[in-house]
């Protein structure tokens, strides 16, 4: 008699795993890194001010005064953009038993919120935008964080200049001579490589402590000009390495990003995910950008 094997069983269950592997970059750094504020305005304004360098400064006794000009603030200003997304669910997928997700609607409004988030980070710092004010028919969009540093060293003048230790270091020391404090080294992953790469004393700090592990990263830079922490940015343009000072930015909220259910047209649910959100940098000279990187 022949035997039964499983390739001939009729009506045998099916083993679906229950979760779902999502392999999608969804991180932002940059926004991780900073804080919000609320705005109440499409555009809104700040102003931005500044000390005169130090002087020599010996006055003789009974001498006339002599008045100088103290000078007056920039003002600063960048625009709002609305940034939304909107997806429908038919009544009869919500009612049904999916594997990996218990509600689907649910399922694609994580899922949503995630790329939303990552367009927010692409406007910020995956793209050089200048702030466009809008229309009737024309979206409004924020100057992203290229057009608000005014601290900028170019690479080069070729297409396949490299980031190099000598060129960051005078990048650092340009933002310390200005008066500025940056903590964070904001690079794409081929430059976290180079950085990796760096052998100087002034760079490379390796601790083995017991482990017998070389490990070939860097987390944190010292310079002679303070300690910089090595962020990896999938989203940030190629082009750029930012030295930012996170206290000084924020972005900013002229309305969260919530979840509306659109009028139902049929057997569907029709939901939109929608927010107005900005970018603030309050000191342009307080962080660094190395321009034209390969």
């Amino acid at each position: 008699m022949a035997t039964l094997q499983t390739y001939q069983v009729v009506g045998m269950s099916e083993d679906v795993s229950s979760t779902i592997a999502n392999i999608s970059p969804t991180s932002t750094p940059f926004q991780a890194a900073i804080k919000t504020e609320k705005v109440h305005a499409r555009t809104f304004e700040w102003m931005e001010d500044s000390v005169r360098a130090a002087g020599v400064n010996a006055l003789v006794e009974g001498a006339n005064s002599s008045d100088t000009s103290v000078g007056q603030p920039t003002l600063r200003s960048n625009t709002t953009q609305i940034i939304g997304e909107s997806f429908k669910i038919a009544g009869t997928v919500e009612a049904v038993k999916n594997h990996g997700r218990a509600k689907e609607t649910a399922y694609a409004l994580a899922k949503t919120l995630k790329a939303i988030k990552l367009d927010v980070e692409k406007a910020m710092v995956g793209i050089d935008q200048a702030a466009v004010v809008g229309s009737a028919s024309a979206a409004r969009k924020m100057a992203s964080a290229t057009q608000m540093i005014s601290t900028t060293l170019d690479a080069g003048s070729n297409s396949t200049d490299a980031l190099t230790e000598a060129k960051l270091l005078a990048l650092h020391q340009t933002t310390y001579t200005n008066g500025s404090d940056p903590s964070i080294l904001m690079v794409k992953p081929a430059d976290a490589g180079i950085i990796s790469g760096f052998t100087t004393a002034s760079s490379r700090t390796r601790d083995f402590g017991q482990s017998k592990t070389l490990t070939a990263a860097i987390e944190v830079l010292v310079t002679s000009f303070g300690t910089l922490r090595v962020l990896i940015n999938r989203n940030q343009l190629s082009t750029h390495a930012l030295l930012i000072d996170p206290s000084m930015w924020k972005q900013c909220q002229l309305r969260p990003f919530t979840r509306t259910l659109l009028a139902r047209n049929g057997d569907a649910d029709h939901h939109l995910v929608l927010g107005e959100t900005s970018l603030k940098h309050s000191s342009f000279a307080s962080c660094g950008m190395i321009t034209g990187l390969s």
